[in-house]
């Protein structure tokens, strides 16, 4: 009976010698989330994985949106653009939404805004729904077949791909940023 305790306590001990090592900032961080690198790497991680590249030509589609209209993205265009990938079921993209918003009618002399439901991964009444709750005036562009959203090897909802006047990638997004953050970016886009 005592032998099984101090092996217990042995693997617990090495459990938390580990979870020390393995911790950004110690076993505290373990314990409340607080490691600010690790939610780094995650979305490092990410981005590594949909190949995406600031600098890189951003991959050219056209879809139909909800207003009836086609829309097209690639090349050169008159204003930057912020591509926003999501879904109606993504809770990141319920918290960004009224982010998003904002932001789009605060730049919306200076930047245009496509938001790109990926409906493959969704359905077009939910979609509709979120459009409403949030109150999206952007362009909602149905991605039905996964087509825009595969070429942009997608990986997470959201993703926001921010492309420059020449059509090339300025950066990618994946995950959810503060507003604070991403005002910051889109001030820097509009002013290339």
């Amino acid at each position: 009976m005592k032998r099984n305790g101090f092996i217990l306590l042995g693997i617990a001990l090495l459990l938390g010698v580990a979870l020390y090592q393995n911790s950004d900032k110690g076993i505290l961080s373990w314990f409340t989330g607080a490691s600010e690198r690790k939610s780094a790497s995650i979305s490092a991680t990410a981005l590594e994985k949909s190949g995406l590249k600031p600098g890189g030509e951003a991959p050219a589609f056209s879809l139909t949106a909800l207003d009836g209209k086609t829309y097209q993205v690639g090349g050169k265009r008159e204003k930057p653009l912020l591509v926003n990938f999501w879904a109606s079921w993504c809770d990141p993209c319920k918290d960004e939404a009224p982010d998003l918003v904002k932001l789009a009618d605060k730049y919306k002399s200076n930047l245009d805004v496509y938001s790109v439901n990926v409906t493959m991964y969704d359905k077009l009444s939910k979609a509709k729904d979120f459009v409403k709750t949030y109150k999206m005036t952007f362009p909602v562009l149905l991605d039905e077949k996964e087509t825009a959203y595969r070429k942009y090897n997608g990986v997470a909802f959201p993703t926001n791909v921010l492309i420059d006047r020449n059509g090339m990638i300025q950066d990618v997004i994946i995950g959810l940023i503060s507003a604070d953050e991403l005002d910051r970016k889109l001030a820097k886009l509009v002013n290339l």
